[in-house]
């Protein structure tokens, strides 16, 4: 056996190590979604006998498909949202020298205070506003959270392409920001994939912010929906592992889908 052979051998041992780990969580709850509340709280990793009812009983206990829809409304809104103003500002943080790259830092020194200290003046403006349990509340908090995110991952995109191509459009007449999406926008199209998958997913995941503002379940995500499964006495895991499936499939199958644009536009983007 040559030493490419064992070299290649090794990284597949590791790669197949990796993937196993990573699929440790997701398989012990298939396992907890088919076992019932005693035999959970009796310990072990395998169901003793198989309950196959956990799935519909998880959408009897709260308003499950209502809740998804929810996160999927709000996740696509507040990607939308943050695409539109992320874009803009990472062109600035990376064309506008000393100046963007202040604007860069002031965006990211939003991310050294915990999201905590955000809630109560949030809550506040929402209420005045009147957007407390809507969607379009969490809309906006999601979107304009990601931002600092987006414009981070974007500036390095932005860098890659060449001042050049603008400046060939300026000659033939085009102004700053049609050169921004007459030019340089479509040269990002990998990078931009990647950056919004990402605040997809952040958005989709959300927790803090869907708690605190939305207390009807009319409005509430799915993150909320997960956690009333906890009774007074009881807390329903094997409910809770079922709906927590129902909610991260989706993302799973939306991430191994675009996994050559999210590795690709991540990787293009990496050096600038």
């Amino acid at each position: 056996m040559t030493a490419t052979t064992l070299r290649r051998s090794g990284v597949r041992l590791v790669l197949a190590l990796v993937a196993f780990v990573a699929l440790v969580p997701v398989l012990f709850l298939v396992s907890l979604s088919l076992r019932s509340v005693d035999d959970i709280s009796n310990g072990g990793w395998l169901p003793t006998r198989l309950v196959w009812d956990n799935l519909t009983a998880a959408f009897e206990t709260v308003p499950l498909a209502t809740m998804l829809a929810n996160s999927w409304v709000v996740a696509i809104g507040a990607t939308v949202l943050t695409s539109v103003v992320a874009v803009p500002a990472a062109y600035v943080t990376a064309r506008a020298g000393v100046r963007g790259e202040r604007l860069q830092t002031l965006l990211l020194a939003s991310y050294c205070a915990p999201p905590i200290v955000a809630v109560l003046p949030l809550y506040y403006l929402l209420k005045q506003t009147d957007l407390t349990n809507s969607l379009l509340g969490l809309v906006l908090v999601n979107g304009l959270a990601n931002v600092p995110v987006a414009v981070w991952l974007l500036d390095g995109f932005v860098r890659r392409v060449p001042l050049e191509v603008e400046e060939a459009g300026w000659v033939d007449g085009l102004t700053t920001t049609g050169g921004l999406f007459r030019l340089v926008l479509p040269l990002l199209a990998p990078g931009l994939v990647a950056a919004l998958l990402i605040c997809l997913f952040l958005s989709y995941n959300e927790f803090l912010f869907a708690v605190s503002f939305s207390q009807s379940t009319s409005s509430q995500t799915l993150t909320v929906g997960l956690s009333l499964f906890q009774g007074d006495r009881t807390v329903q895991f094997g409910q809770q592992a079922a709906a927590s499936l129902v909610g991260i499939v989706p993302m799973y199958v939306l991430a191994v889908v675009a996994q050559k644009w999210l590795v690709g536009g991540l990787s293009a983007g990496a050096v600038k």
